[in-house]
């Protein structure tokens, strides 16, 4: 039975708090809107991944030798940043610096929250339900991108300024950033005293922890799949606010509403019913993950199918099925929602506590890996070919990478 008491809401809480981008439903039509195509966009993406790739290892043997709740303060102060630099220009170059910001602080953000988590329920005997627990804590992230969405598409009618979404989403990045600076210090877990003398010593051993992971070929295939998926997630979701945008300006209705404002309110309710159902799969994947014989099994076949729904969406959008390829797009981002509790589940019973945020760090390092690669290729694709033939051709790629990648119990 989860304990629901006040460290329960407050991990809810930050992940309510932290999806309130209001400018993420938008993101490419905002990109597009001051005239980068759609390679410049997968270079952006490729400098955030970067920075975090570059950053990945080093915070996350940060926060486990010398705090984890300093790492998420730092991690949110680097967010806030890149907000008001996305606000206050519009240029390609300035935007990558932004995205260097951005970049710093997924690196000491990835992994780093699960391990608090993780910590808590070691503290209170509670890991025998981490899918669960962990699954309903990310529900209530879902939930904040449902009204994230619809705040963002009334912040486009009210205003109709993209930019002010940058401001806008600055207010609960400073809420949460007192949140977790007020985490109880137990959740650091087993940290040392950050001085001179013994900063080498205490560095060297997380790093010995650290290194045993990338022997463990159980442990590198768990963390290689998820990745993997997420990487594929991560480049290609944003991808759905075009066709829904197309989808949206051929609907007879808001006439009365410019282009921007009209495709912003459809995107935005369409959203909203997105990050509700998925918002409904994280707190129910304990549930899906037990209607398999084992986690394992449970990775490998929503793996499987996950590439396929990419692969049909690519494909009903290039024959202008657009209402299909949206209900597609649709059962991917849920898919997404019910993997990603079962893939931190089962890389924790594969890595030491000691180094769980150095752990789930190295699984975020390979899906900035691959973000930073093929985000570039996906955008350079959709310039030459449009964006439905390129999500299938990266769909049926990502299916020869299944053998490397399937995991066992």
């Amino acid at each position: 039975m989860i304990k629901k008491d006040s460290m329960f809401y407050r991990f809810s809480a930050y992940g309510f708090l932290k999806n309130l981008r209001f400018f993420e439903p938008f993101i490419i039509l905002i990109f597009r809107a001051n005239g980068l195509s759609f390679l410049q966009i997968g270079l952006l993406y490729s400098i955030r991944d970067l920075t975090n790739n570059l950053m990945e290892i080093p915070t996350g043997v940060l926060a486990d030798s010398f705090g984890r709740r300093r790492a998420m303060v730092l991690a949110f102060a680097s967010y806030i940043l890149s907000f008001f630099v996305f606000y206050l220009f519009e240029d390609f170059y300035v935007y990558a610096l932004a995205m260097v910001f951005f970049g710093l602080g997924e690196a000491f953000r990835s992994g780093t929250h699960k391990a608090l988590i993780l910590e808590y329920l070691k503290h209170h005997n509670m890991l025998d339900l981490k899918v669960s627990y962990y699954g309903r804590t990310r529900g209530a992230s879902q939930l904040g991108s449902a009204f994230n969405s619809l705040i963002a598409a009334g912040l486009l009618f009210y205003t109709g300024n993209y930019r002010m979404m940058f401001l806008a989403a600055i207010v609960p990045y400073i809420l949460d950033l007192i949140n977790l600076a007020t985490y109880p210090k137990f959740l650091d877990g087993e940290v040392f005293v950050f001085e001179k003398n013994t900063l080498w010593t205490q560095t060297k051993a997380t790093l010995k922890d650290f290194k045993g992971i990338f022997t463990d070929r159980h442990a590198m295939r768990s963390i290689l799949n998820s990745a993997s998926f997420t990487a594929l997630f991560k480049i290609t979701k944003d991808y759905l606010q075009p066709i829904l945008e197309t989808f949206a300006l051929a609907l007879p209705i808001l006439l009365f509403m410019d282009d921007v404002e009209r495709s912003g309110m459809v995107i935005g309710v369409v959203y909203f019913f997105i990050y509700l159902l998925t918002s409904y799969a994280s707190r129910n994947s304990d549930r899906a993950s037990q209607r398999f014989a084992n986690l394992a099994s449970a990775i490998n076949m929503t793996f499987l199918v996950g590439v396929g729904f990419l692969f049909i969406a690519g494909l009903t959008t290039w024959m202008n099925l657009v209402i299909v390829s949206i209900l597609v797009f649709l059962g991917f981002y849920i898919l997404q929602n019910l993997r990603k509790p079962i893939n931190v589940a089962y890389i924790s019973d594969q890595i030491s506590q000691r180094v769980m945020a150095s752990g789930l760090s190295i699984e975020a390092q390979f899906t900035t890996i691959l973000v930073a690669i093929f985000a570039p290729i996906l955008g350079a694709l959709a310039d030459a070919f449009g964006v439905g033939l390129a999500l299938t051709i990266l769909g049926a790629g990502t299916l020869l990478f299944y053998t490397f990648v399937r995991v066992q119990e």
